[in-house]
């Protein structure tokens, strides 16, 4: 008597998803580590034990992109005796009365026209697609079962995209795990026990032995860092980073008290319901030296911020007044010097503007220039002087960054360019302390000049000038 086998999952990372009984998995990493057939082996084995009851629904940001796990879907399904439909969804009825279908979730308003249903498993493929976990979370809403049937959100994702980052947090995925673990996540207001399964090509003994030259086409699509994200699953590899030049051993500097004479400001991107930005920022004196790292007269320090945010893109609802409270007493140690604000928070819609709500609480701003892009005739724009600066010259950037700037060192590296506009910025993506440190950077303007010999020494009767508060390494000799 023959026994029939509906599934056999290749030995790896499968059988974890498989066993994880918890209600938020993280299943991904690298290309090709079997992530689609092993969520869909899950279903064909949940369909098997709790029949009728077992309703699942794949979402992608556009049904299109479902393409290949409904192909997938049918070699596996179909010989089970699975019936598929292609409209007016694509759904299975499968054999045991179970149902699988295939979605689009692009918006938190699409996730609201499941609610009110019954649904016990919630696949999110390429999860970093989105650049905010929203439409995701609200899905938790629908996720329920009157029949006993185990409710199980699964997301998948490879290393990139606008949702890197969160992805990244949420799962703590730097470093990489080499193993299957189970993490504490925080969800707005909720908390869950999260299994993190990683995947890796190694795992797909099925695909490698099928294509053995799978592995060597990937290490021939791009970048140093596309290729140990896709074959590695390294999700602190960023591909198309849209500040390639920032390098962390070069850039971030441990803390220490910048001197009381160096030059200080302030910056700001305002934002109610979405995240507001402060840094504060120092114009390095003179040349210096900390932790092994040299920082050039002239260099921008960002020494201390504060982001506004209760979570991926939400802000924290504060008013102009309790921001400008906090802000005052963040810097009440300080000598500003002045402050730069996104120009939008001076406009006046029948009352006062938030600049001047501020300014009533004694935090004063001046407009920034918000410019984001060069005009192509040589002036710079805030894209361009903050890469300046961060490039630097002679290998010396002009721009660092203290280790305890988090949100900073979390955020701006892995931004993405506009896949619309590839001069600017993704702003999809947590964009605003970019745009607060762009406001900064166009405050002080600075502008390359080539190798700049050693300074010489001063002789009887020579000095060397400049204007005051001058950034140009370079002086005019009397």
């Amino acid at each position: 008597m023959s026994t029939k086998v509906i599934w056999a999952p290749q030995p790896g990372p499968q059988h974890a998803l498989i066993d994880c009984p918890l209600e938020l998995v993280f299943f991904g990493g690298a290309r090709g580590g079997g992530k689609t057939d092993g969520v869909l082996g899950k279903w064909a084995l949940k369909d098997a034990q709790y029949g009728s009851d077992f309703n699942a629904i794949m979402f992608r940001r556009t049904t299109v992109s479902s393409e290949d796990a409904i192909e997938r879907s049918k070699q596996i399904y179909a010989p089970l005796g699975g019936k598929f439909a292609a409209s007016p969804q694509p759904t299975w009825r499968m054999p045991n009365g179970g149902r699988v279908s295939f979605r689009y979730l692009d918006k938190i308003t699409d996730a609201d026209e499941w609610q009110g249903r019954n649904v016990t498993d919630v696949w999110i493929e390429e999860a970093g697609q989105y650049a905010t976990p929203d439409p995701i979370d609200k899905l938790f809403g629908v996720m329920r079962s009157a029949g006993g049937v185990p409710v199980q959100m699964i997301l998948t994702a490879n290393p990139g995209g606008p949702g890197q980052n969160w992805i990244r947090d949420r799962f703590q995925l730097h470093p990489f795990p080499k193993r299957p673990r189970i993490v504490d996540v925080e969800i707005n207001e909720g908390q869950l026990r999260s299994a993190v399964i990683p995947s890796r090509i190694t795992d797909n003994r099925a695909l490698l032995d099928a294509d053995p030259g799978y592995v060597d086409r990937l290490k021939m699509v791009g970048s140093q860092e596309l290729v140990r994200a896709w074959l590695e699953g390294d999700w602190s590899a960023i591909e198309g980073a849209f500040f390639a030049e920032w390098d962390e051993s070069r850039h971030v500097v441990p803390w220490f008290d910048p001197p009381a004479d160096w030059l200080r400001f302030r910056s700001m991107d305002w934002g109610f319901a979405a995240p507001f930005s402060v840094g504060w920022w120092c114009v390095v004196g003179e040349n210096f030296h900390h932790s092994g790292l040299y920082l050039p007269r002239g260099a921008l320090l960002r020494y201390r911020e504060w982001y506004g945010a209760s979570g991926p893109q939400k802000g924290l609802r504060m008013v102009a007044e309790e921001v400008a409270d906090g802000i005052k007493e963040r810097e009440i140690a300080d000598r500003i010097s002045y402050g730069v604000l996104d120009p939008s928070a001076f406009a006046q819609d029948g009352g006062p503007s938030i600049a001047e709500r501020m300014f009533s609480r004694g935090v004063a701003f001046r407009r920034a220039d918000n410019k984001r892009l060069g005009n192509g005739l040589g002036a710079m724009g805030g894209w361009d002087q903050m890469r300046s600066r961060m490039r630097g010259e002679n290998e010396t950037p002009m721009l660092h960054v203290m280790d305890t700037c988090r949100d900073f060192i979390r955020t701006v590296p892995v931004l993405q360019h506009d896949p619309d506009k590839a001069e600017d910025l993704d702003t999809d993506a947590e964009d605003h302390i970019a745009d607060e440190a762009r406001y900064a950077c166009m405050s002080r303007p600075w502008v390359p000049l080539g190798k700049v010999e050693p300074k010489p020494t001063a002789k009887p009767g020579q000095i060397y000038i400049g204007p005051p508060e001058d950034d140009n390494p370079k002086r005019t000799r009397l």
